[in-house]
């Protein structure tokens, strides 16, 4: 299954669940559309494609809680319906589909979690300004760092699980909401004894609607990481 949460993506939703459709077996997978509400109308695009395609599911949710809540329950859903893999992908096109197929020949040839890497020999981003580069990379440094494990893109948001690993996670433990829920998720599969590969991605920054990242966005993070080494350092991870 497909994750594929959005918020005010109405432009962006068609052409990426099509360019899903041309790599993913329609006969057997789905793509989950999970939309908070968006007052843009995304919601009903999700409809109608659902109506249209029958390999499109849509979880709508009453309000916008941040990328993590959107992205347990998508797992939850993915769980439920006994999916083997589990995709996570950004609706902006952000993240070319391409590659999906590639994630899921990852996990099915023995990774736990494969990773879209920028940070690995071969990715890269692309249309980004030099400020953009260094939060993102001092991000996942800074990460690394305080977590101590060897993940180079911790925040990295085009992932495939095998349903073992989302099965092992407690992810109604799962406590950030905003993009440090990629750095989360990844490192409560690491402290499970899980592999994550990373395969090298090109980022390309969005063409279509706004960015998602704020502020408080970066502040969670911050906070939140040296915070997930506390919990797993005193057993609570």
């Amino acid at each position: 299954m497909v994750c594929l949460p959005t918020f005010n993506e109405r432009d962006n939703l068609g052409p990426m669940v099509r360019a899903l459709g041309d790599v993913i077996d329609i006969a057997q997978d789905v793509v989950l559309v999970v939309d908070d509400n968006s007052p843009d109308g995304t919601g009903e695009v999700a409809d109608r494609l659902a109506g249209e395609l029958p390999w499109v599911q849509v979880l709508h949710r009453e309000r916008k809680e941040g990328l993590g809540r959107a992205y347990v329950a998508a797992f939850e859903r993915a769980l439920a319906a006994g999916a083997e893999v589990v995709l996570e992908i950004d609706c902006d096109f952000s993240h070319d589909p391409v590659v999906v197929p590639e994630l899921i020949a990852a996990c099915e040839g023995g990774a736990d979690v494969a990773l879209g890497s920028r940070y690995v020999a071969g990715g890269g981003t692309r249309n980004w300004g030099l400020v953009r580069r260094a939060i993102s990379r001092g991000g996942s440094l800074y990460a690394r760092l305080i977590l101590g494990v060897s993940v180079r893109d911790l925040t990295g948001g085009f992932k495939c699980f095998r349903r073992e690993v989302l099965e092992a996670i407690d992810l109604r433990a799962v406590t950030t909401g905003g993009y440090a829920f990629q750095i989360e998720i990844t490192y409560r599969a690491l402290r499970q004894g899980f592999s994550v590969v990373e395969l090298p991605i090109t980022f390309v920054d969005r063409v279509v609607g706004g960015s998602k990242m704020s502020r408080n966005i970066v502040a969670e993070a911050v906070w939140k990481v040296p915070a997930l080494r506390v919990r797993a350092l005193s057993g609570r991870l």
